[in-house]
Parts: structure tokens; sequence; C-alpha cells
């Protein structure tokens, strides 16, 4: 697990940690123990709230819960209890993905930009702060939903429901950039990922089925509908995935590439909508194996 950086300007003057906290955290056995010692002692108002906050990370919550809070690209994400914690290799995306509405900007004047099983609406937020954009956000867990609200500016919209559902008919055909940070760890995997995650975490954010790739096939089969010509729908992936994952932008008729970035260990397919749409989706299309099972932490 990643510790979270916030920005300097959002943060006061870390408080020297006592051995005591460094101590208890790193016999709960947090590899970053003197990291998190700092962090808390900043974050908390009081002694006894301090000691309340390692209580809870002693316990096995996510440093991120406990303090409320995430970095991301330099943002500071609110991230309540029980909602996914933005991973740091998801900036990866969402860089991906500003790049992208950058150049939808550059003809448009302003990108329309989806988020889709947008969780605390990290990726949203940096779409936000980067790139001129009509922000649409969309999850299905309630409690994602309301700390979405909290992290995205008043004039985006977030909507609670399943994937496309939720989302305004005439948004069909206009969308520049779609974001899906879907699930995609194998149902059988969940036990195997580390208890912050597995134990804190929900399931709705973490099981992406059978292959781990249920979401991504459902997200990208109706992409095309929701696309404008020319427009990008981006799914993060793991390195095992990727072929099927291409696949499955192949069959709907997308323009599949990958993209990676070693020092984050992040993977990224990017379908495009082809400006004049040709065959129709499978077109083509080998079958292949099921691919092999892959952990998201």
């Amino acid at each position: 697990m990643s510790v979270p950086s916030s920005p300097a300007a959002a943060v006061s003057a870390p408080v020297a940690s006592p051995a005591s906290v460094v101590d208890r955290l790193r016999a709960a056995g947090c590899v970053f123990a003197e990291d998190e010692a700092r962090l808390l002692a900043s974050a908390a108002r009081t002694p006894a709230e301090l000691d309340a906050m390692v209580d809870r990370r002693v316990a096995g919550l996510p440093l991120e819960h406990v303090v409320g809070w995430a970095e991301f690209r330099g943002l500071r994400i609110a991230v309540d209890a029980g909602v996914f914690v933005p991973r740091r290799r998801t900036e990866f995306l969402a860089g991906q993905a500003i790049d992208l509405a950058r150049r939808a900007t550059a003809t448009a004047g302003r990108a329309v930009v989806v988020d889709l099983c947008c969780g605390s609406g990290a990726v949203g937020a940096a779409l936000a702060a980067a790139v001129n954009c009509a922000l649409y956000a969309v999850d299905i867990d309630p409690a994602a939903v309301r700390c979405a609200r909290r992290n995205l500016a008043a004039d985006a919209r977030v909507y609670e429901g399943d994937l496309y559902a939720p989302l305004p008919a005439d948004l069909r055909g206009r969308i520049d950039v779609l974001v899906a940070n879907a699930p995609y760890v194998p149902t059988d995997s969940i036990a195997l990922l580390p208890p912050e995650a597995r134990d804190h975490e929900p399931r709705v954010a973490l099981d992406g089925g059978a292959d781990g790739l249920d979401v991504q096939r459902r997200v990208t089969a109706a992409a095309s509908r929701w696309l404008a010509p020319g427009g990008h729908v981006l799914v993060e992936t793991s390195e095992r995935q990727t072929p099927w994952t291409v696949e499955s932008f192949s069959r709907a008729g997308l323009v599949p590439r990958v993209v990676s970035c070693d020092e984050l260990d992040a993977t990224v397919v990017i379908g495009t909508r082809p400006e004049s749409d040709g065959p129709g989706p499978g077109d083509g299309a080998a079958s292949l194996p099921a691919p092999a099972p892959a952990l998201r932490s």
C-alpha cells in the first residue's frame, strides 16, 4: 500500500511522531511506519485523536480511511470508510485520459467526459482540474457516489446506477473521453488480496467476475453507442489480462491500443471509435482462452 502525500499547500507542517507510535505501526506490519506516523500526527488535532487513529490503523484499516483522504495527481481526494481507495497506478489512467481530453478541447473547446465506476471521483477530479470539460460520473455504490459528490465540482453531474443506465440519453454519440476504472480481480482471487482491500473496500469495486473482465466487457460492448466519432474509451487492466481486454475492444468495433508504465506497474487499453464506423463488432476477432488470474491490490 502506498502512503498518501498531500500537496504542501494543503497540509500543515508535520508533527514529530513519538517513537511509540512508530513502534506500534511497525509491530502491526506497516512497512512505511515512520511515514505513516508523521502523516497520522499531522492529521490528528489532539493526542487522544492521534491515539484513536493509530488504533484504527493497527486494527487494519487502510491509512486513507483513517485520515479520510488520499493524494491523487496532486489533489487531496476525500475517501470515506468503505469506499474504494484510489491507487497510485491509476494516476497513469487519468493522465492518458487527460491527454485525450485536451486534444478534444482543441477542436470542440470543451470536452465531454464520462467517468464510469468512478468510486471516490479521483479520476474525474483529476480530469476536471486539468481540462475544460463537461464531466459526468457514475457508480453503483451509494457510498462512493456520496464521496464523489464531495470531491467533484458543483457543475459535475454524479449519478448512482449501473454503468450507462443513469446517464442522460442525449449523451449518446457525444462523449469524447469515456474512462472506466472497472473492477478486474477474478472472483477466486479476491481472497488473495491484502486484508486492507478485501476487508475494508466494497466487493463491487474489486470483483470482476470469473476471469476479472465481466464489467470491462459490458463497458466496451456499449461504448461505441455513446462515444462521439473519434472518441475514446480507456480502461485499466493487468498485463496478463491485456490480450483479452484488447479482444473485447475489437469485438465492440473499437480500434484498440495498449499503453503502459513500468514505474507505476500500470496498463491501460484505449479504444477509439472510428471517425467513420466500419465493419460491425466482432468481425475478424479471434477467440482466446480464458485469461490468467490477475490481482488488483
